[in-house]
């Protein structure tokens, strides 16, 4: 099937992939459009996956305050090149990424910053919740571990749900990100400031 210059610039206007890809994914899709969309997102994340090791010096340092003046966020966002640091894409990602913090206040950007204190704290209450609960020991443990994960899910910023699409997790948002831009991106750090706030 031919493929014409015209559904490869569409396609790369809906997804920002590289041309070549674009081509290859309307090709494997057969000029299927949310075909090639979807296979283009299932080799970003695959691609993501691979770039992670490579080092992210270059970013950006976004600053957000949500109108009535009484949330404001610092988030810095990391990329390989000052190229993709001005990427109007990368951009908005930092912008969404510091409006997301404003509105989801999480309290880590990962479970591996998680303090093993709060963990241990946490797990203290959900063990005891569970045990409350009456059910058997074994039961107890997968109730615990189920429950942390859901604690995950409200305190790291990378499992939270993304507040402008809750389909996606932040985590995927980013993996997204980085097979449309071809770089390693690392939200690095944050800070959400909350006016009469201890």
């Amino acid at each position: 099937m031919e493929i014409s210059a015209t559904q490869v610039k569409e396609l790369r206007e809906k997804t920002g992939a590289g041309m070549m890809d674009c081509k290859k994914a309307l090709t494997e899709a057969g000029g299927d459009m949310e075909r090639a969309i979807k296979i283009l997102r299932e080799k970003g994340i695959a691609s993501a996956a691979k770039r992670a090791g490579r080092v992210a010096k270059e970013g950006v340092i976004f600053s957000y305050v949500h109108p009535g003046n009484r949330i404001g966020v610092l988030v810095e966002v990391n990329c390989e090149t000052d190229f993709v640091a001005r990427n109007e894409q990368f951009q908005q990602f930092a912008k969404d990424i510091a409006m997301h913090v404003a509105a989801s206040s999480p309290q880590w950007v990962s479970r591996d910053q998680v303090p093993a204190s709060v963990l241990e704290s946490e797990r203290e209450v959900l063990v005891n919740q569970a045990k409350a609960s009456g059910k058997p020991e074994k039961v107890i443990e997968k109730m615990v571990e189920g429950r942390l994960e859901k604690f995950y899910g409200q305190v790291c910023l990378l499992e939270q749900p993304f507040v402008k699409n809750p389909d996606v997790t932040v985590q995927e948002l980013l993996k997204e990100l980085i097979g449309k831009i071809g770089e390693n991106i690392v939200i690095r750090r944050f800070a959400r400031f909350q006016l009469g706030e201890e």
